[in-house]
């Protein structure tokens, strides 16, 4: 344990963020090939392969609204527990991995019963056609059945990455994807299986991710362990945690309300090209989820490091490890926009080669992708703040550019500028949520830092 929450709080950071992002970014790399694999596969089935990979980005919504209830309550969660390891507080830190523990069990029974009734309406309202609704309702009827693997192996994960075991949070993320990789084409194509099979591998993937998490965290290796103790709810443990996921969350579930925005005006301006240009946004939300990635892991390996510290009061470290992040973020995200700009055929061709969704998605992916740019100074910025425990301005940022600014314009830009202007909506949204959260951020962490060296120091 000691040698652990010492690490946090003496090693030089750069060493430290090194040894933390690493793991994360390859866990993340991994994490999107869950998805991206099942895409790739489907994509080439010799009968109605582009309609099953259109259908897959129908059902996508719907699977990043049951993942961000994971993030809700473990990126909300694990901050605050390493934030009470940084003030030596193991008890109460072992009471929020518990109650996230019994919450996500909960969350799991009512998510499955909730989509079980409501899955064919929502498919059909997030831009299903009689074409496509067949194998989105195929693949989400089974992929509902590994909903409780998803919560504990996702959710949980995050409490592992907060007490500074990043490989062992990494291996969650690569048994299960190894898993899914191998599994796919046996069940795709093996069993003649299609859509169903990619689901049913998801599934199986997922059911081996979540027993390895518990299985450590109820290990002797484990710094914090889930305790039986402390499984009794109590609000002064389980709401804070809820509140300071409210922001993860939103930025998940909110990109399954963006897709929603975007296929339903796709069906509605996309005239003849419907199911390619659906199936071409399919592509390009997929490949911004993989080319994103790093970044998000470069928070996941700085989120113990800034919240330890910033609970054990070095604000020196904290702002050193904030400065490497956002430098590293800024390189990652100009480097992937310029893959993105100059070859995004690349992308393109791992899901297809139909020539009508090579041309659109090409097209498409330039227009969507020019704001990523910029992107790595909002990410390092607003995790940061979920890290500090902030939950009320990191809810805003995160509402900021997805729901304040990209929905409304993906509404308004098609009436003026047809199909073309639900993808001009995106790098639009990305700048002024970028210059926004800049300006918020130095503000306020201004206040918080001089707040926090008083109360150190006085």
């Amino acid at each position: 344990m000691d040698s652990t929450q010492n690490k946090l709080g003496t090693q030089p950071v750069g060493k430290l963020l090194l040894s933390l992002a690493v793991p994360a970014i390859t866990a993340q790399v991994i994490n999107a090939l869950y998805n991206i694999v099942d895409r790739m596969y489907i994509g080439r089935m010799p009968q109605g392969g582009s309609l099953a990979l259109a259908a897959l980005g129908i059902a996508f919504p719907l699977i990043m609204i049951i993942s961000a209830f994971a993030a809700l309550v473990g990126m909300g969660g694990s901050p605050r527990a390493a934030i009470k390891m940084g003030e030596g507080n193991y008890k109460d830190a072992e009471k929020i991995l518990s109650n996230s523990f019994v919450v996500l069990v909960a969350i799991s029974a009512v998510l499955t019963v909730f989509f079980f009734f409501a899955k064919e309406p929502m498919l059909i309202a997030f831009g299903a056609t009689e074409n496509t609704l067949p194998y989105a309702n195929d693949y989400f009827s089974i992929y509902l059945i590994g909903t409780l693997f998803v919560q504990i192996s996702l959710g949980l994960n995050q409490f592992i990455s907060a007490q500074g075991f990043a490989k062992t949070s990494m291996m969650t993320v690569l048994i299960g994807a190894i898993t899914n990789i191998v599994l796919d084409p046996i069940f795709i194509f093996g069993f003649d299986m299609g859509v169903k099979g990619a689901a049913l591998a998801t599934i199986l993937s997922q059911f081996i991710s979540a027993a390895w998490v518990l299985k450590f965290l109820f290990s002797k290796e484990s710094v914090l362990k889930i305790r039986p103790c402390y499984f009794k709810l109590e609000k002064h443990i389980i709401l804070p945690v809820l509140a300071l996921g409210v922001s993860p969350f939103i930025m998940q579930s909110t990109e399954s309300l963006v897709q929603v925005t975007l296929n339903s005006g796709l069906k509605a301006y996309g005239g003849a090209q419907v199911d390619q240009l659906v199936g071409a946004m399919s592509i390009i939300m997929s490949t911004m989820q993989f080319i994103l990635m790093p970044m998000i892991g470069l928070t996941q390996g700085a989120q113990p490091i800034i919240s330890y510290n910033y609970g054990a009061g070095k604000l020196d470290r904290v702002k050193k490890t904030f400065r490497l992040l956002l430098i590293s973020s800024l390189s990652f995200s100009f480097v992937l926009w310029a893959v993105a700009m100059l070859a995004p055929q690349v992308f393109v061709y791992l899901f297809s080669s139909d020539p009508a969704l090579l041309e659109l998605g090409v097209y498409g992916m330039r227009i969507f992708m020019a704001g990523t740019l910029l992107m790595g100074a909002q990410y390092a910025r607003q995790q940061t703040l979920v890290a500090l425990g902030q939950a009320k301005i990191s809810t805003f940022l995160a509402l900021l550019r997805k729901v304040i600014l990209l929905i409304p314009l993906a509404i308004i830009l098609p009436r003026f500028f047809g199909w073309q202007g639900i993808f001009v909506a995106e790098p639009v949204a990305d700048i002024i949520a970028v210059l926004t959260t800049v300006t918020v951020f130095t503000i306020y962490t201004r206040k918080l830092f001089g707040s926090k060296e008083n109360s150190t120091y006085n």
